[in-house]
């Protein structure tokens, strides 16, 4: 007979904000030593990489975050009428049908198209600091390297990229706890990107073009198409996966190599190695640490009986530092050969839709900062991002690097 999870003895994980962003990196590594399974304030972590992929993949663990509101006891009546369902949320048999139908837009042939356009983004924003050999690293170049690349993906005009940008950043605020404070900011970009998403269907539904937004319009299974609003969803949905994710990554990556000259230099002598470098930054330093899951029904696993509505959190920062599956776990090298794939991108039926165009955003730069930004080194502190920030990377990341290349 199952034993009940709350009767289990196990460890208590604690948020500790006090402590510096290197202890915090080991004692999420240290997790991944110990049991499987500990406490949290909210729920279960989950700190196997076995046990967090076959969670993942039980489609009876349900997507939290639909449960963002209830998670933080805010009760609203005009956030709760905003009911529209997401691809990132969605479960079951209505998350297959919408999968099934957009998942031909994202292909790696859809992300190999726009490699060209990812060159001259990365080169354009780094032209005119590499002719004097510094930088703030995260608000040059990070934060505005996803957007027109969102922008183009859509089909949006370059003279919309600012306002993609301000619309991207007030709408992510979602995932910073506050929503007591935040939701009226969240509720009116929202409001903004859903009008101008409207208007911009519209247009491709007369005039078709070769972007993103006309292959999902287009896109059907069997005769079945995506409504008005489940476009408008998909939308929000690349905007919100497509550009913090991204900035935080790339921030991570670079962090990493200011640390590891070494790694970066083997990219510049060898450009193939891009495509391990991004999976090696990803599971090392990943922007996405965790994700959330709630039991849709009464689960039993491993001889125990989660009750329906128990929370887990599966720990990808645990679980990519898994040592039964990853050689020398704690240590960074862009040319390992691992025995399974890091869970930075999740897994099961919400692993990352938009897996293959952030590799590609990933690779594209990491060459051309290898080539452009030798001699890379941090010139002060590395100020991080809060813990509570659910996709999380530097804040602050000063670099100099040898000018004029």
């Amino acid at each position: 007979m199952a034993t009940l999870v709350s009767d289990i003895e196990m460890a208590t994980i604690n948020v500790d904000l006090t402590q510096s962003e290197s202890e915090r990196r080991d004692g999420a590594r240290l997790l991944s030593k110990g049991d499987w399974i500990a406490r949290t304030d909210g729920g279960y972590a989950i700190t196997h990489h076995d046990d967090c992929t076959s969670m993942l993949r039980d489609k009876r663990w349900f997507s939290a975050l639909a449960l963002i509101s209830q998670m933080q006891n805010y009760v609203d009546k005009e956030w709760a009428k905003r009911g529209r369902k997401s691809i990132l949320s969605t479960e079951g048999l209505e998350h297959q049908r919408i999968r099934r139908i957009v998942s031909p837009a994202f292909t790696p042939k859809s992300a190999d198209r726009l490699r060209p356009f990812m060159n001259t983004v990365i080169n354009e924003l780094l032209d005119p600091i590499c002719e004097i050999g510094e930088t703030e690293f995260v608000s040059n170049i990070c934060e505005p390297y996803p957007i027109p690349i969102i922008c183009e993906l859509l089909g949006a005009p370059k003279e919309d990229w600012e306002l993609f940008s301000r619309l991207a950043e007030d709408i992510f605020k979602i995932f910073n706890g506050n929503l007591a404070e935040d939701a009226p900011v969240i509720m009116a970009a929202q409001d903004e990107m859903d009008a101008y998403m409207r208007s911009l269907i519209a247009k491709r539904k007369i005039h078709p073009q070769e972007d993103l937004l006309t292959d999902l319009i287009r896109a059907e299974e069997d005769g079945d198409r995506l409504s008005t609003d489940e476009l408008l969803s998909m939308a929000n949905a690349l905007l919100l996966a497509g550009t913090d994710t991204t900035r935080n990554q790339l921030a991570c990556a670079v962090s990493l190599f200011a640390e590891h000259p070494v790694e970066l230099q083997k990219i510049r002598d060898n450009s193939s190695l891009a495509p391990q470098a991004v999976e090696e930054t990803m599971r090392y330093l990943g922007a996405v640490r965790g994700t959330g899951r709630y039991a849709s029904e009464d689960i039993e696993y491993r001889g125990i009986l989660f009750p329906k509505d128990t929370l887990i959190f599966p720990s990808f920062v645990a679980a990519n530092h898994d040592s039964k599956k990853f050689d020398h776990p704690n240590e960074f090298n862009i040319t390992r050969e691992n025995k399974v794939p890091h869970l930075t991108f999740g897994s099961g039926i919400h692993f990352c839709l938009g897996a293959f165009l952030a590799r590609a955003e990933l690779q594209e730069a990491f060459i051309t900062i290898a080539n452009r930004m030798p001699g890379l080194k941090n010139s002060g502190q590395v100020k991080w991002k809060p813990t509570r920030t659910g996709i999380w990377g530097p804040k602050e990341l000063p670099l100099t690097f040898d000018p004029g290349f």
